[in-house]
């Protein structure tokens, strides 16, 4: 046995959830390696400090009566769910066999109420374990509820990246990542990220001009003389845009990009001079 797997017994211990089996196995494993009882004091401190977050409370008055019917319900084998003036015997949710066995002998088996009746110590016994068990499966359902609600937040951020942001994450981890920039007019930047191995192309800038309503940029790779066009993009209000380039680069390509009516150049070639012009060589 490794340590990590003691600590899974450990927590088990603590939480007196271990099988017989388990639990002896628990006990060898702590008698070979004294070194690990570190491990099982954390975890009865754990134990011991969500017990002690609980507050006293009174049981009510007709709780002696209830568990007494639920257990001759658990004895006799009746439905312990079924309510009380239709079930053969009275529900007993929550009283294991190990509960029941608190209970002093001569239970009757036809499902009547066990003769002598528990005492008081015995009935707070059994009440007081399992509402401890409950507050031990609470905090694990919260720690659980907790783990899927981070679980969640992430896969929501991934599916909703935008499919640009998400090339350039893959170009940017990519081992044969490349890059070039060129300073804009007016103080902006425009940066063109690619790889040759995933075949993809994003362009990034910032402090774009502003178009017209029925205006958008238009991309290019450049090869020699002739334009090829990659899509069209819009930029954020500050100018910001990131966009992949439809279609794989060459090498010698350069980015271009130009202003063109909305939905790109009706001709299929460059309608104006270039605003950036990106060397990729």
């Amino acid at each position: 046995m490794n340590e990590k797997d003691f600590a899974e017994l450990a927590a088990g211990h603590a939480l007196n959830a271990l099988s017989s089996e388990d639990e002896q196995t628990f006990v060898d494993a702590l008698a070979a390696h004294q070194e690990w009882d570190a491990q099982l004091r954390s975890d009865q401190e754990v134990v011991a400090f969500l017990a002690e977050g609980v507050a006293d409370v009174s049981p009510p008055l007709t709780a002696r009566s209830e568990v007494l019917r639920r257990v001759a319900a658990l004895a006799s084998g009746g439905d312990p769910d079924a309510p009380y003036a239709e079930a053969s015997t009275p529900p007993v949710p929550g009283i294991s066999a190990a509960d029941a066995a608190l209970l002093p002998p001569g239970s009757r088996e036809d499902g009547t109420t066990p003769d002598p009746a528990p005492d008081t110590n015995t009935v707070q016994t059994i009440a007081r374990r399992n509402w401890t068990r409950g507050i031990f499966a609470l905090a694990a359902s919260f720690v659980l509820l907790l783990g899927l609600g981070f679980g969640a937040v992430l896969i929501s951020e991934q599916v909703n990246k935008p499919v640009s942001v998400v090339a350039l994450d893959q170009i940017q981890s990519a081992p044969d990542a490349q890059v070039a920039s060129i300073a804009l007019d007016g103080g902006g930047s425009a940066t063109v990220h690619w790889s040759s191995e995933l075949g993809k192309t994003v362009l990034v800038s910032d402090g774009l001009p502003a178009l017209a309503p029925q205006e958008a940029f238009e991309m290019w790779f450049v090869r020699g003389d002739t334009p090829v066009a990659a899509g069209v993009f819009t930029p954020g209000p500050d100018g910001d845009a990131t966009a992949v380039l439809n279609g794989a680069m060459q090498e010698g390509d350069v980015i271009a990009v130009t202003v063109e009516p909305a939905g790109g150049s009706p001709t299929g070639v460059p309608s104006t001079d270039p605003i950036i012009a990106i060397p990729t060589a």
